[in-house]
């Protein structure tokens, strides 16, 4: 697309609202058509902010477009929230922006992820739902926190996963760093064999799940992805029953305190 990001947002904001009105009317095949074109107007999007990107020589205020810089590949397809989909859709459980930055240069390839920008689409996120709800397949939205169901500060989820798994219970972080283990092990077991071992980008990233989980391997060099998903599910099995109980009962409480977009994005202080 050759429209410039300031064009592009003012169609997304009408696509938006025209996808609400054809919803409030009943009309599904518009609205499904319109959803279609609203998606594709988005990646159109952060293209173009994408090519506005600009980086300053330092002691310089001259600016350069970050494309032209030299050695620098071209940048990705998808679009940053797909990037992240992505990567939180591997790991099935929320995640802290690091973890999603690791997954996404190991397995997705190097992109444009940083933690600044995963802090600015969630909160972009919550807006668009605001705006127009359920417009979008999925929104990255927040883990909630079983006490007060707020959200949990530098967690991203999914929300067309289950409730219960987005919400954080006493024992939810070491199940979910257990249930990440055993995705990522699995991914790299899944990688075609290299005489050399995995790249470093993956094994740096099994070992940081190999290194916390007793019994999962003796050494970088040593480590093995089954056996680090066998010793995860070991661990996983001693606190799967009690985690999704507290789970389950956070579930029932949000569900009956908490409006749609709370359910999402976390009870604000009253």
């Amino acid at each position: 697309m050759g429209d410039s990001a300031e064009e592009l947002e003012r169609h997304i904001s009408a696509l938006r609202a025209a996808v609400r009105d054809a919803v409030l009317a009943g009309d599904r095949a518009r609205s499904d058509r319109l959803r279609d074109e609203l998606r594709a107007v988005e990646r159109g999007w952060d293209e173009a902010v994408a090519a506005l990107e600009v980086t300053t020589f330092r002691g310089s205020s001259r600016l350069v477009p970050a494309q032209r810089r030299p050695g620098r590949p071209p940048g990705p397809r998808l679009s940053i929230r797909e990037q992240v989909h992505h990567a939180l859709t591997l790991l099935s459980v929320p995640a802290a922006p690091k973890l999603i930055i690791e997954v996404h240069a190991a397995f997705l390839g190097a992109g444009e992820i940083v933690n600044a920008r995963l802090t600015h689409q969630r909160r972009d996120e919550e807006r668009s739902f605001r705006t127009a709800p359920y417009t979008r397949p999925y929104y990255l939205c927040s883990a909630l926190n079983l006490d007060l169901l707020g959200p949990v500060r530098g967690l991203l989820a999914v929300s067309t996963w289950p409730l219960e798994r987005r919400i954080i219970g006493p024992l939810s972080p070491r199940v979910d760093f257990l249930t990440a283990a055993i995705q990522v092990a699995g991914q790299v077991d899944r990688l075609p064999s290299r005489p050399d071992g995995p790249a470093p980008a993956v094994a740096r990233l099994l070992w940081r799940f190999a290194a916390n989980i007793p019994g999962a391997a003796d050494s970088l060099d040593t480590m093995h992805p089954a056996a680090v998903a066998e010793a995860a599910r070991a661990e996983r099995a001693v606190h799967e029953a009690a985690d999704a109980e507290h789970r389950a009962a956070g579930a029932v409480r949000a569900r009956e305190r908490l409006d749609e977009i709370e359910l999402l994005f976390g009870a604000r202080s009253r």
